[in-house]
């Protein structure tokens, strides 16, 4: 297998579908436009959903990019060979443009080709959808593989659990997919082996999704307008699997990041089962709270959505820092290193250098006086004890409350001559992880946010909103930081240093209502941004040089890069009111709006 660096495979990846006729595009950002499912972008397919639904992309209907993710549900996990917070996949797509026969073998050529992966035909192995009540057995990829030279033993039938990709929500697109496998040689654990399997003799490697279906509210699968394909590999998964190591934490992305904690700490990599674990965390988290705090829609630590997420994840860091030897204040080397590594691909992170740095040593001091406070508990709990064992539940308080890990309590426990009942903290632990994940099941499913009617004259309101701040605060650094928006309300963050007055919280509805009552058209252009800027566009230059964004503009008042969906007039979106306005963190205030 080919030892190639992560930056040699993000090259060969576009360029490769480059020479196919798809437009290069930029990661989106982490913090996705106007989805109140969702605190982060799971897949490199969540920002492009509109798109998969028929709306059209101005780079056209083949697209390739390099997509940052993060993904928190399996956060417990981090520290094994493969879990990672953050992420970036590799995605190319077609927007009702080629389908499965021209999928598979563009596949099978970068997998095996010597000019891309070169990996041995003879270790390839495939799954497709076995078929149901819903869709048919996908015997057209399974020809397809085989006319590649796939032999018939190697191309699996699995039903829809293993080889369906579901609606990003409760409905959307969906279908059908065929994923790659690489055969490690392992033998088989059984008769019935196959990619299916956690026996470890299949690793997957990369997935092609042919949407052609939109799941209805009713559970049933009508026909898409369009059939797309949407396909995914993992780069750290790629080069892990390339390098034939056995962690994701040992290819060259890692390298410099464990080397920094190294330097800062007294324990190596490898040299134990729970140093190497410390140290994988604390890389993984310092990373993932990098992206987030430098993304163009950057967050910082608070007690909800994505920076409640950062929090856990800075803290989780600093427990283990501790573990480490690693002193106070020191998990910015850890964050220099990954701004380092990664500037040249997301030039976000150099220009958000200081806030990222500035930041985590914030939270970094504000979690040692919690700590504090969490040791006055612990010991305040030694002098009422009954007995020699400190309860499940006292020590799983001194974890939630505190920040506790159960490692710590059960060391300073052993100190104190004291054991600790694990077996009753662990059922507390599981019974708190199940309610929290059932919460934020419930309130993040998954899915893009609906393009009603509600929602989207709901977001139109949001660009009027941002021009009357700005003219407001006199301000054209009042910049937005995100929204969220549900049927209900908006909800609107901007960078601003204090409270807005009464006077300007009713100057900005003043100004939104004259706007909305113009009743003037909404056009959308499609340009490049060098174009967007020269007219005055408002947005997030992210788009690389070249790349074509949408421009919406409303009469004279309002001109911004959006993805979209807007009202047709500004005059269908009714009476625009501001319900509250309030601090959302440090030199970030936030609006909650209705259209009434």
């Amino acid at each position: 297998m080919k030892n190639i660096t992560a930056n040699e495979l993000r090259k060969m990846w576009l360029d490769f579908f480059a020479e196919k006729g798809h437009a290069v595009i930029s990661s989106a950002s982490l913090i996705p436009e106007n989805d109140p499912t969702v605190l982060f972008t799971t897949a490199g397919m969540h920002p492009l959903v509109p798109y998969l639904l028929g709306e059209k992309h101005p780079a056209g209907t083949r697209l390739t990019d390099v997509q940052k993710c993060v993904r928190t549900g399996d956060i417990d996990e981090v520290g094994d060979n493969s879990h990672c917070t953050f992420f970036e996949m590799l995605g190319n797509w077609s927007l009702g443009d080629y389908f499965k026969k021209e999928m598979i073998p563009w596949s099978y050529e970068f997998l095996t080709s010597p000019k891309y992966l070169g990996l041995d035909p003879e270790r390839l192995a495939v799954s497709v959808f076995a078929g149901d009540e819903d869709c048919p057995r996908d015997e057209e990829s399974a020809r397809l593989w085989e006319e590649q030279g796939i032999a018939r033993d190697r191309i699996f039938f699995l039903p829809k659990e293993n080889n369906w990709w579901g609606p990003a929500g409760i409905t959307g697109p969906c279908g059908p997919d065929s994923e790659m496998f690489i055969d490690t040689g392992k033998p088989k654990c059984c008769d019935e082996c196959s990619p299916a399997c956690d026996c470890g003799k299949y690793l997957e490697i990369w997935n092609d999704v042919f949407m052609q279906f939109n799941k209805t509210a009713e559970g049933t699968y009508e026909p898409l307008q369009q059939k797309n394909v949407d396909t995914g590999m993992g780069l750290e998964r790629t080069l892990c699997t390339l390098h034939g190591k056995k962690s994701v934490y040992e290819t060259d992305v890692f390298a410099p990041i464990i080397g920094a904690i190294e330097s800062i700490g007294d324990k190596k990599y490898g040299e134990s089962e729970e140093a190497t674990r410390a140290i994988r965390i604390v890389a993984d988290h310092v990373r993932t709270s990098v992206f987030i705090i430098g993304d163009e829609k950057g967050v910082l630590c608070s007690n909800v959505d994505q920076g409640y997420i950062l929090r856990r994840l800075l803290r989780r860091a600093v427990r283990y820092a501790k573990s480490l030897n690693i002193p106070t204040g020191k998990l910015s080397v850890v964050a220099e290193a990954v701004i380092d590594e990664y500037k040249e691909v997301y030039p976000e992170l150099a220009v958000n250098h200081d806030r990222v740095i500035g930041e985590i040593n914030a939270e970094e001091e504000r979690f040692e006086k919690t700590l504090t406070n969490g040791m006055r508990e612990f010991e305040k709990l030694c002098n009422y004890l009954v007995g020699d064992t400190i309860s499940g539940k006292a020590s799983f308080k001194l974890f939630d409350t505190y920040g506790f890990p159960i490692e710590m309590t059960i060391e300073l426990a052993r100190e104190h001559g004291l054991k600790v009942n694990v077996d009753d903290f662990n059922k507390a632990f599981e019974e708190h992880r199940k309610k929290s994940q059932a919460g934020a099941e419930q309130k993040f499913k998954g899915g893009l946010a609906d393009h009603s009617e509600t929602t989207t004259r709901l977001h139109t309101a949001t660009h009027l909103m941002h021009k009357a701040l700005k003219i407001v605060l006199n301000d054209e650094n009042a910049n937005q930081k995100g929204s969220n928006i549900t049927e209900e309300r908006l909800r609107f963050d901007f960078t601003f240093p204090r409270a807005m007055t009464p006077e300007e919280v009713k100057e900005v509805e003043k100004l939104v209502n004259e706007a909305i009552a113009a009743d003037v058209e909404i056009t959308c252009e499609e340009m490049t941004v060098e174009e967007a800027k020269a007219q005055g566009a408002v947005g997030l230059f992210t788009a690389k040089y070249g790349e074509k964004v949408k421009v919406y503009t409303m009469g004279t008042f309002s001109k911004e890069i959006c993805g979209g969906p807007h009202a047709k007039r500004t005059g269908e979106l009714g009476h625009f009111r501001i319900v509250k306005e309030q601090s959302s963190s440090a030199g970030v205030r936030r609006i909650k709006a209705v259209l009434e």
